[in-house]
């Protein structure tokens, strides 16, 4: 490594992103974020021979921007899933095929919407275009979760987001890490740590959020307090809190700090351009998310059936199987990234999604299920909460350096493993939320059971009419149940 590249590299360890002369660069426009740029690698240019025979020219168009939407990804063998999965639930095949086959679909699907969200953006300008990406960078996971809260599923809901954050932590960043590592092993691997420590901070502050309804029900435990609801309103407010940090987050990427955050290739790569036109893009995205809504039902609804076929939990179901499945395209492209030695855009990819389903698509569900009238917190649970505490803190030693060798990728791997293995022998009942709901509501029944059963005894001795006591015996029985 020659001086300039050494200065080079130090200057964007410190955040400073100036051009050196030896090596000009230029900046992707249009708010391009890592995550898209990771999808990209997974695109392929469409041949237009293919179309050019075709006589009338709305049919060409047509069949160019067909093309260039279904066919112009690596991935595009996985779309006849997406047939399969509805026929199979038009002629009532095996609920686990549907769940496994709509699974599949989905994952094309979240890449095509990545590439239809960035055409957009080329329209849309640059500030327009970053929200656009930062916003529908997970639609898949938002769109599970809205629907797993429709159906009342707060257990699919609360494991799903959870396992999207640790696998982008642990299994994205660890197997980039890993990879990274391996394939530059003469060379000394540096990323820009301003924008690790960024993220890191709001993930301590979500995790801060999901550390106090459970703190808070453990230290009121012993005391008749209305756990439930007060844990309830707390959540509320830090998701309220959370979507403010958020969106204090979005303004800091794309205004104040955009030079921090500023995405950037060479100038031998070639300049990227719109594909296709504005309005194809938006109809083709509202299509695809019209499929994404469908695949995500046919999914929340026949994962407990795929969960007692294949002797799973559903809690390893959805921490493990559904992000893996779910991003598999964009966490690839991460990997291929940490083989070219741009670790900036893997940690870009693996930080900013995990930052943006902690504190967006998290609190936004809380806020979402509280539009339902479906008591939704944040109390993930002791297991699940500490795996996420310790997923952060690892991740946030791993990365205050400012280097990377392939052992830490081996020990954020390691970590992910044990993890999986965990939620794989712990069987999660689907019974167990709605046991907790009875545990916290007969906090509030408890003390009136005991003044109805002493009222009863009260009337006994002093010899009351029966009429009397036959009242208050059938109040009790009625609290008892």
């Amino acid at each position: 490594m020659d001086s300039s590249q050494e200065s080079s590299l130090i200057n964007m360890e410190n955040g400073d992103h100036h051009d050196d002369h030896d090596q000009p660069k230029k900046e992707i426009c249009n708010g391009r974020t890592p995550q898209n740029m990771s999808n990209s690698i997974l695109r392929k240019k469409s041949d237009p021979m293919l179309v050019s025979g075709v006589r009338f020219q709305m049919i060409r168009a047509f069949m160019a921007n067909l093309q260039e939407v279904i066919l112009g990804t690596k991935l595009a063998v996985l779309f006849p899933a997406i047939p399969m999965a509805i026929a199979a639930d038009f002629y009532k095949f095996g609920r686990p095929w549907i769940f496994a086959l709509s699974l599949l679909g989905l994952t094309p699907l979240a890449e095509r919407v990545s590439f239809l969200t960035e055409q957009l953006a080329y329209y849309t300008g640059p500030t327009v275009g970053g929200l656009l990406n930062a916003t529908c960078g997970n639609a898949t996971e938002l769109i599970i979760a809205i629907l797993a809260l429709h159906q009342k599923k707060i257990n699919v809901v609360k494991f799903s987001l959870l396992g999207s954050i640790i696998s982008n932590l642990l299994l994205v960043l660890g197997t980039s890490l890993l990879c990274g590592g391996l394939a530059n092993l003469k060379k000394e691997q540096r990323f820009d740590r301003t924008q690790a420590d960024v993220n890191s901070l709001l993930l301590l502050l979500g995790l801060l959020c999901h550390m106090l309804p459970l703190m808070f029900k453990y230290a009121l435990e012993p005391i008749n307090y209305p756990i439930a609801s007060y844990t309830l309103q707390m959540s509320r407010a830090s998701s309220i809190v959370m979507l403010v940090a958020y969106i204090s987050y979005i303004v800091f990427q794309l205004k104040t700090h955009k030079q921090m955050f500023d995405t950037q290739e060479e100038d031998g790569d070639e300049e990227e351009k719109a594909i296709i036109g504005f309005w194809s893009a938006f109809s083709w995205l509202v299509g695809m998310t019209l499929i994404i809504s469908l695949l995500s039902e046919y999914v929340v609804g026949t994962i407990e059936a795929a969960s007692d076929s294949w002797g799973i939990s559903v809690s390893f179901i959805s921490i493990i199987l559904l992000p893996i499945v779910g991003n598999a395209a964009e966490h690839a492209g991460s990997i291929i990234f940490a083989f070219k030695n741009k670790l900036d855009i893997s940690l870009g990819v693996a930080m900013g999604s995990a930052s943006q389903i902690s504190m967006f698509v998290v609190p936004l569900s809380v806020v979402v299920a509280w539009i339902m009238g479906i008591p939704m917190d944040l109390d993930f649970n002791l297991l699940e909460t500490g795996s996420l505490a310790f997923t952060i803190i690892i991740t946030a030693f791993t990365l205050q350096d400012g280097t990377s060798h392939y052992m830490k990728g081996v020990i954020l791997f390691l970590c992910y493993i044990v993890i999986a293995v965990c939620f794989f022998v712990h069987k999660v009942p689907l019974s167990k939320f709605l046991t907790k709901v009875k545990r916290n509501l007969c906090v509030l029944v408890v003390p009136n059971l005991v003044f109805m059963r002493l009222i009863v005894s009260l009337n006994f001795i002093t010899g009351e009419n029966t009429a009397a006591k036959i009242d208050a015996q059938a109040s009790f029985g009625a609290l008892a149940a």
